[in-house]
């Protein structure tokens, strides 16, 4: 269940609305003079969406491209725009136990980039920032430039630098010249990031997600109804938890520029780009969340079907059974599988998804009950999880399920023998 949103100042009822990953967590989020300040309210507020409490800093620079009277009112709390005598610095990045948990630059000037890595604190940006660095309090960047000014061999080593002494840089991405500031959405996943349990870190995670299509003709396919939400929830909280993960996906629901992913159409192509995934390292874990067609036309036709030909038939053949290619291939790979059946009971829907676990070899299955129009597009769902122990899951947010098979699947990952080739 969500966090409740707090009623006592109307300004931050929003806060929890969307999650509590970052309930309780300080964040100082610093601005400098880029355009793309004027992103800032909607990153404050999606922030605070999931439960932070949110503190403005801003440079002189900052201020000619967005009020601070903006942010003041998108935090719900003063805005900083110098240091004085009381060592607004101190007060929020300080070692003392009101220190921020994490510090967010963003946007972030390839000028700030370049006073930081050295040492240069003449801004009330630069000093928190110095402050973060020196105190070992988390720092994230979020440069914005144009890619020429990003480009400049100064400037990438001085990026490095900043890496090198623990500073995480989110971004920038490409478009029309520009080295733009990450979306707003991206740069809320990576604040999440750094406060989920890295119990992933070091894994490598294949996951498969959405429908695939088989063609009857150029212009029609069979398909099935799955949206590719749970499994794009299960990459997002593989990566959040510090894996390395590669997304092979059908549909139209594209994973964010962090996931490495592969986009296929047949059950075909996602079978030859599993297999190839596979048989190209080491993986620990192979997630299969996708609805791959059972069946595909014996034939494909090259013309389309004349529209007004009457009745046709069409003979079917079975697709490729990726799962089981998977275990026999590499069977030290820990498998999750997910089963979708109209049962009607949960004691039936058990008893078929014990059976598919037994049948295919996988260490662990979901079954979800998908009859009546439940699930299949939805934003919600309820599961039984069946790996070392069964867990039953009532209705929720398929993130928040997605969080659960995880947690199965690390701490069955604990008792699993070393994946190999």
């Amino acid at each position: 269940m969500l966090g409740k949103p707090e009623k006592s100042d109307p300004l931050k009822d929003i806060k929890s609305s969307r999650g509590d990953e970052l309930k309780g967590k300080k964040l100082v989020l610093c601005v400098t003079g880029s355009v793309a300040s004027i992103e800032v309210p909607s990153l404050v507020r999606e922030l605070m969406r999931h439960g932070a409490e949110v503190n403005v800093v801003m440079s002189e620079a900052a201020e000619k491209l967005v009020r601070p009277e903006t942010l003041e009112w998108a935090t719900g709390n003063p805005v900083v725009r110098k240091l004085t005598g009381r060592t607004e610095h101190v007060r929020l990045a300080g070692q003392w136990k009101g220190q921020a948990d994490l510090v967010l630059i963003a946007p972030c000037t390839a000028n700030t980039i370049s006073k930081m890595a050295l040492g240069i604190d003449d801004t009330p940006v630069t000093t928190v920032a110095s402050m973060a660095l020196g105190g070992g309090i988390p720092l994230v960047i979020c440069p914005a430039a144009h890619e020429p000014m990003y480009r400049n061999p100064a400037v990438e080593a001085n990026v490095l630098t900043l890496k090198q002494r623990g500073a995480e840089i989110v971004g920038p991405r490409y478009e029309e010249g520009k080295a733009k500031m990450s979306s707003v959405d991206e740069i809320v996943r990576s604040v999440i990031r750094k406060f989920t349990p890295q119990d992933l870190k070091g894994k490598r995670v294949l996951v498969t997600g959405g429908p695939t299509v088989e063609f009857i003709d150029p212009v029609r396919v069979l398909t099935n109804l799955s949206s590719g939400k749970m499994g794009l929830s299960l990459a997002n909280e593989a990566w959040r938890r510090g894996a390395e993960v590669c997304y092979i996906f059908g549909g139209d629901r594209f994973p964010p520029d962090q996931i490495r992913s592969t986009h296929v159409r047949t059950t075909e192509e996602m079978r030859n780009a599993v297999v190839e995934e596979l048989g190209s390292g080491r993986y620990d874990v192979f997630v299969s969340a996708a609805a791959p067609a059972d069946f595909a036309p014996l034939s494909r036709r090259q013309r389309k079907l004349p529209t007004r030909e009457g009745e046709i038939t069409l003979v079917l053949k079975p697709t490729p059974k990726i799962i089981m290619e998977v275990r026999k291939r590499w069977p030290k790979v820990y498998i999750a599988a997910f089963k979708a059946e109209t049962t009607g009971s949960k004691k039936e829907l058990v008893a078929k998804t014990m059976e598919f676990r037994d049948r295919v070899g996988a260490d662990l299955v979901v079954g979800n009950d998908v009859g009546g129009g439940r699930t299949i597009g939805k934003d919600t769902s309820s599961v039984v999880i069946l790996g070392r122990k069964a867990v039953e899951l009532s209705e929720r947010p398929k993130e928040r399920i997605a969080g659960a098979i995880l947690d199965a699947i690390a701490a069955g990952l604990k008792w699993a023998r070393p994946a190999r080739r």
